[in-house]
């Protein structure tokens, strides 16, 4: 008799001390929460990857923009700077329509109480004359096309 409340008393121990596991509730509420917070911050990550791109690229573009425009700045007074603004692009591995430039050349009026005017044309009748005062516009374009750029550099040798 001794014996056999032994091994009752063993067998209870035994019973209660196992683990019964999860079951499938308390496994697709956990699965449940788990996609909760994993899909939120899988979202911000695709966010600030995309972001860090265009960032990137809009860096590239400005790199582009400046490099045109110092060139076109420390270049001498002529009637055309498009080689030193293609000269920008190039120096990214851009293609040279990427970088474009465009011109307008200044007629002072002949009272100084009256404004001039701005002609398009990088020289009038495409010969530069002294005194000549040009505005050079660089537009620099991504290569996806999404961000687009522009400065103007005013030339003259006066």
């Amino acid at each position: 008799m001794r014996q056999l409340k032994v091994s009752q008393r063993l067998r209870a121990e035994q019973g209660s001390a196992r683990d019964p596991g999860f079951g499938l509730v308390e496994i697709v509420v956990a699965i449940a929460l788990i996609g909760i917070a994993v899909v939120p911050i899988m979202m911000a990550a695709i966010i600030n990857v995309r972001a860090s791109s265009q960032t990137r690229t809009s860096a590239k573009v400005e790199t582009v923009l400046a490099n045109a425009a110092d060139r076109v700045n420390r270049a001498k007074e002529g009637c055309d700077y498009h080689v030193y603004v293609e000269a920008a692009a190039l120096s990214q591995g851009w293609e040279v329509s990427q970088a474009v430039a465009t011109y307008e050349w200044y007629d002072p009026a002949d009272s100084p109480t009256v404004l001039g005017t701005w002609n398009p044309g990088a020289c009038p009748g495409g010969d530069r004359t002294e005194g000549l005062v040009q505005k050079v516009t660089i537009t620099v374009i991504s290569p996806n096309g999404d961000i687009r750029r522009t400065m103007q550099v005013v030339k003259s040798d006066v």
